[in-house]
């Protein structure tokens, strides 16, 4: 053989031979591989957050509200979750991390979950490493399903079942759809700013509380609110539904670092220590003014600590998350038995003063705590004052597509069901009056 049949040879043995390495070994990127612990931490996070919906918070608004709405309220809540579990699969999950699209929804190629296997992947945070993709849309499956039930909490006791179903399609489409993805997906408007949302300030909590607020002064005020003593009918099945939540919550904030790693461990010991300082604070709160530490007051200092510390919890040292907690608890108390009375508007059961503020505190607090000089994990050339410009453009910017599209989808409900009970099934109570049973016989 001549030597240029040979040079010839070689370099077809030589193409051969790299074309049957792995494409890790050519230089190209790897392709991501499921990581099994990251899945079944995932896993489990999911249904932790689905026990968040129900019972935990199912029982923790039910106890809230007087006796006669008591099975109202859970089935409302119930009800509202699976129908965002349907829609999300059906056009939610596209919209929010499907492919392409713009800077406020992504793509509709993966309507109706459309090219998606048991073999398709969701990446992590970690170059490489995977998830099964149905993990990740079960997970944020959930996400969508408890926030459009926390918006239920200042409109039980007078809102039509039919108008709660109308109203959180709608809702759910317009706005939470679009602010999910500007603010959690890679070509999101406020993703690519940098704003910082570690599991759902912003997405889930302002997002929710102010369409609380809009919806309740949409709806008007209860009979009898606020001259007659409405108070709760069961705070037992209230700190039952707290200790879930809290419980449920460590999926919701550990689960959102995507990964069964340090940033998970972070999130989850500032879910101890943020909630903890907001409930005690909350009663020293009442005892400074004038009142006895009460067991309600206990349990909402907890969920005020849990809303804050949601965009912080892989974002903040264990002593900023204290030091948010706490602050997020006493303003939310004010709002609560100060700014609610003084405005005269029913938020029924504080979703507002609760998720709506805290959860601005914590979104615009996140930018301060992430900072490593007060033991936040941001790297040393961190600018706090940008990351604040960006988070107060975020909070302000969720406010106002809250609040408009709260408007769109409370007056769409209206035209199509009416909105309000009648003031004999009001009186009755709904649970009669919608559902034809009795929650105590």
């Amino acid at each position: 053989m001549t030597n240029r049949k040979k040079t010839a040879a070689l370099g077809l043995a030589a193409v051969a031979l790299f074309a049957a390495l792995p494409a890790w070994a050519q230089g190209a990127a790897p392709a991501p591989t499921v990581n099994k612990g990251d899945t079944a931490w995932m896993m489990t996070s999911t249904v932790l957050v689905l026990m968040m919906i129900v019972p935990g918070l199912a029982l923790f608004y039910g106890g809230l509200t007087r006796a006669k709405n008591m099975l109202s309220t859970m089935t409302q809540i119930g009800a509202v979750a699976a129908l965002a579990m349907l829609i999300w699969v059906m056009w939610g999950y596209t919209m929010a991390f499907g492919d392409g699209g713009g800077e406020f929804i992504s793509g509709f190629g993966k309507a109706f979950l459309k090219g998606i296997t048991p073999d398709s992947t969701a990446a992590t945070f970690t170059a490489g490493v995977a998830i099964p993709e149905y993990v990740f849309i079960c997970f944020q499956m959930t996400f969508a399903a408890i926030t459009v039930a926390l918006v239920l909490g200042s409109v039980v006791e007078r809102m039509k079942f039919s108008a709660v179903m109308v109203f959180g399609a709608i809702w759910l489409t317009i706005v939470y759809f679009p602010i999910a993805h500007m603010v959690w997906a890679s070509g999101g408007k406020f993703f690519k700013m940098g704003a910082l949302d570690f599991a759902g300030g912003t997405v889930v909590h302002i997002n929710a509380g102010v369409s609380a607020l809009v919806a309740a002064l949409i709806l008007g005020k209860r009979i009898g609110y606020p001259t007659e003593r409405i108070v709760p009918h069961s705070l037992t099945m209230t700190g039952i539904g707290t200790g879930l939540l809290w419980v449920g919550w460590f999926g919701f904030n550990a689960g959102s670092a995507l990964e069964a790693n340090g940033s998970a461990a972070l999130a989850m010991i500032n879910t101890f220590v943020a909630t903890a300082s907001a409930g005690l604070f909350w009663m020293l709160a009442e005892r400074v003014n004038g009142h006895k530490g009460s067991a309600l007051g206990f349990c909402s200092g907890i969920v005020a600590g849990l809303v804050a510390v949601t965009p912080a919890a892989g974002n903040s040292g264990p002593f900023g998350a204290i030091v948010l907690g706490a602050v997020a608890s006493v303003v939310c108390f004010y709002a609560v038995s100060v700014l609610k009375p003084r405005l005269g508007y029913d938020d029924a059961l504080d979703a507002f003063g609760v998720h709506g503020i805290g959860g601005m505190i914590g979104a615009l607090g996140t930018g301060v705590v992430y900072a490593p000089t007060l033991g936040g994990p941001g790297k040393p050339d961190f600018d706090m004052a940008h990351q604040l410009v960006v988070q107060f453009e975020t909070v302000g910017t969720t406010i106002v597509w809250a609040a408009l599209g709260t408007v769109v989808a409370i007056y769409a409900a209206k035209l199509v069901t009416g909105l309000r009970v009648s003031a004999d099934v009001e009186r009755e109570g709904l649970d009669l009056g919608e559902h034809g049973e009795r929650a105590y016989n």
